[in-house]
């Protein structure tokens, strides 16, 4: 399960917004996150909000898609009632969870009301969430014709005994027929995958690189195991069963990954994800990491718009009453302060490829680039170009980085 959600301001039932949330609004890009909260079963390294059918306590997964519409019509009253200006969505992404456990129709009809409610952007990435398990060709068809552009399995590894110690259902063998039907249905592929399992030795994560860019796909993401208190894999880990992941194995797998993934075509343009070229980043992720405004639709979701922050009530019981009350279903809301924004500010943008100004720095901040170079953990052109980007040693130290430019 989750941990609890932050402590904040009680957020209010009509769900308006102070009117600093607004100002500007316009320079802001805008994008709509739907978190569909059903797993078949739950991975035992996962803690994100997610229920199996089991845990639902009453809630019907075939009436979510009715909460979901309800919510993102509740959030184009909200935005144009707070004074926020007319914004077509410039991204869509459907997460989870599971998302295609729902049937395509219901993706589509959660779609459709985004675009009858705010539109869509010329070029808008629409993106679902799916485990190679979750669907077929007849589902991927269903999906770009309803306006979906793009697809994000979640692989994790092409190594049977990795995926069974993360308790990943799927067969890897299916992982070519997914990507393969999704592209001929006319979608983007990105595949996601996890290094640092317990027992997953650097040969076996070279097998994964491997399958991945043996499929080509547009985009890869490549995450880091992280060990979350409270879960399946943290249990194990406390009995002995499994050991904890090891720091310097999974610096290791990184640079594999990077020398990979790069050898083969693929840049960096964050952290933990490489593109095929500039055209397939994730720029959902991306307004994330550059600090757009979003709307999070969902049990446990969050939203940011113009530095205030909310966040909706976890179960999906208790969502879909506050809806079926007309209350917003936010239980928590917080206003960023001028140096939580700048710390989100420079911690983010120093992920991404692009970095961050060095003049946007502050004294400290600034002092801090030369010592950076030196260690060979910024890059040294671009960082006297006036821009701050990571080199490869940089981003297996990033919080250490982010450390220092926020030093007073």
């Amino acid at each position: 399960m989750a941990g609890p959600l932050p402590i904040a301001d009680p957020a209010p039932a009509d769900g308006l917004l102070p009117t600093s949330a607004t100002t500007d609004a316009a320079s802001r890009a805008f994008g709509v996150y739907v978190h569909v909260p059903f797993c078949r079963v739950r991975c035992g390294y996962c803690d994100f909000n997610t229920y199996t059918a089991g845990e639902l306590r009453g809630v019907s997964q075939a009436g979510y898609a009715d909460q979901a519409v309800g919510e993102i019509r509740f959030a184009r009253r909200v935005l144009a009632g707070s004074g926020a200006p007319d914004r077509r969505a410039a991204t869509v992404f459907l997460g989870g969870g599971t998302p295609t456990l729902l049937p395509a129709d219901d993706l589509a009809r959660m779609l459709d009301a985004i675009r009858d409610e705010f539109g869509l952007a010329d070029g808008a990435e629409v993106t679902t969430e799916a485990n190679p398990d979750s669907v077929d060709a007849d589902d991927l068809r269903r999906l770009a014709d309803a306006g979906f552009t793009r697809v994000s399995f979640g692989m994790q590894s092409a190594v049977p005994h990795v995926l069974a110690t993360l308790d990943r259902t799927h067969d890897p063998a299916r992982v070519p027929l997914v990507v393969r039907w999704a592209r001929e249905a006319g979608l983007d592929v990105s595949l996601d995958l996890i290094y640092g399992t317990p027992g997953e030795t650097l040969a076996d994560w070279r097998t994964s690189l491997e399958a991945v860019l043996a499929e080509r796909p547009d985009h890869v993401s490549a995450y880091s195991l992280i060990v979350e208190d409270g879960t399946k894999l943290a249990r194990r880990i406390r009995r002995g069963e499994l050991a904890m992941p090891d720091d310097d194995l999974a610096a290791d797998m990184y640079e594999l990954a990077d020398d990979l993934l790069e050898g083969a075509g693929y840049a960096w343009y964050e952290v933990s994800n490489w593109a095929s070229d500039a055209i397939h980043r994730s720029r959902h992720n991306l307004g994330y990491w550059r600090g757009d405004d979003w709307w999070g639709v969902g049990p446990g979701a969050h939203s940011h718009v113009g530095g205030v922050r909310w966040w909706n009530a976890k179960h999906p019981a208790a969502y879909a009453d506050r809806l079926a009350a007309g209350s917003s279903p936010a239980v928590g809301r917080e206003t960023l302060d001028g140096r939580t924004r700048e710390t989100e500010r420079v911690l983010l943008l120093t992920r991404i490829r692009d970095g961050v100004e060095v003049s946007s720095l502050h004294a400290g901040g600034r002092h801090a680039v030369a010592g950076l170079i030196a260690e060979g953990l910024v890059d040294a052109r671009t960082a006297l170009g006036g821009r701050l980007t990571l080199t490869r040693r940089g981003r297996l130290l990033a919080d250490a980085v982010v450390r220092r430019l926020l030093e007073d």
